[in-house]
C-alpha cells in the first residue's frame, strides 16, 4: 500500500528489535496487537510511542484488525499522559515516508503532553536514560491498561 512513498532504509527494524527484547526499551504496556513505549527523545511531557506489535511500515499498510486496537491504545496513552502529567494539551502525530520525516520504517504514533506554554519540541533533544524512561512508565502505568484493548489482529 505504501508503494510510491520513499521509505527510510534500515538493515533491521529498531522497533521490531525493541519489541522482541533484542534491544532494551521501556514499555508502559503492551498486548499481542499494540504496544506503548516511552521514547528516549522526550519532545513533550511524557512523550510516548504507540505502535503495532506486527511490522507494518506505514499507516496505509496496517490491516483492518489492527486499526481498532491501535486507536484504543492511542486514546489510552493520551488519557494516561493527561491523568499523570496534567499538561495543558496533548499532541499526537504520525509520519509516513521520508518526505514526512519518518525515520524508522515501522508505523508508530507519537503522543506527548504539551510543554508549559504549549507545543512540543521538534528540535534536537537529548536522549534520556532507560532509568528515566522507567520512571515515566511507572508514573503512567496506573492510568493505562491495554488488556481491555486486546483485539484480534487480522491480516
Amino acid at each position: 500500500m505504501s508503494d510510491g512513498i520513499a521509505m527510510p532504509e534500515a538493515d533491521r527494524c529498531a522497533f521490531c528489535d525493541y519489541l522482541s527484547g533484542a534491544r532494551p526499551y521501556v514499555f508502559v504496556d503492551r498486548n499481542s496487537v499494540v504496544a506503548v513505549a516511552v521514547t528516549l527523545e522526550q519532545r513533550g511531557r511524557a512523550h510516548l510511542l504507540v505502535l503495532p506489535v506486527g511490522h507494518f511500515a506505514t499507516l496505509m499498510d496496517i490491516p483492518n484488525g489492527v486499526t481498532g486496537p491501535l486507536m484504543r491504545a492511542l486514546r489510552g496513552a493520551a488519557i494516561a499522559i493527561a491523568s499523570a502529567e496534567k499538561p495543558e494539551g496533548i499532541a499526537v502525530w504520525q509520519n509516513n515516508g521520508l518526505a514526512a520525516a519518518q525515520q524508522i520504517p515501522h508505523l508508530h504514533f507519537h503522543v506527548a503532553g504539551t510543554l508549559p506554554g504549549g507545543g512540543t519540541d521538534f528540535g534536537p533533544v537529548p536522549e534520556i536514560s532507560l532509568d528515566q524512561a522507567r520512571e515515566i512508565a511507572q508514573r503512567l502505568a496506573p492510568f493505562l491498561d491495554l488488556t481491555a484493548s486486546e483485539g484480534t489482529a487480522q491480516s
